[in-house]
């Protein structure tokens, strides 16, 4: 099964959310990420907090959903509506679903609380993917209508 997280840049929420659920995801299950105006580059800060937290970033890279290696199943988007962002629309026949999480790459103030607006983001992330994958998964795949409902609460939660 393949997830796709997406948001405008693919600099820090949607490789966050990719790195995270490739972490935790059991076998069978993978993520990549892409944005719909990528910047063409990982945020450092996002890259030195998974790195601080053990989890891999490698081979990670802000892309187009145009390059993207395989068709995906779920969407998942991340931008955040509250700062008046629009999410792109992913075209497809896929299951789409929105976890908004605010941008940490537009954070200001000292770099204690930059890093705490990564750290945020990360964390909410991290909630809703193991959420997600706490979700009888398999039961799930055969239930598109009930994944669908079970995905957009957990785009809710926030701790």
């Amino acid at each position: 099964m393949n997830v796709l997280f997406l948001c405008t840049g693919n600099s820090c929420r949607s490789i966050l959310g990719e790195a995270i659920f490739n972490h935790l995801a059991p076998a069978g299950w993978k993520a990549t990420s892409a944005g719909s105006h990528p910047t063409g580059q990982v945020h450092p800060r996002s890259l030195a907090l998974l790195a601080r937290l053990g989890i891999s970033a490698a081979g990670y890279h802000s892309k187009s959903w145009n390059d993207l290696p395989t068709q995906p199943e779920i969407v998942i988007t991340v931008c955040s509506s509250a700062a008046g962002e629009t999410c792109p629309a992913y075209l497809g026949s896929v299951l789409r679903t929105h976890w908004g999480v605010e941008d940490p790459a537009h954070a200001s103030g000292t770099d204690e609380e930059i890093d705490a607006a990564f750290m945020a983001a990360y964390r909410i992330l991290r909630l809703r993917i193991e959420a997600f994958l706490a979700l009888p998964l398999a039961e799930l795949q055969r239930n598109e209508t009930k994944l669908k409902a079970e995905l957009d609460r957990i785009g809710t939660l926030t701790h």
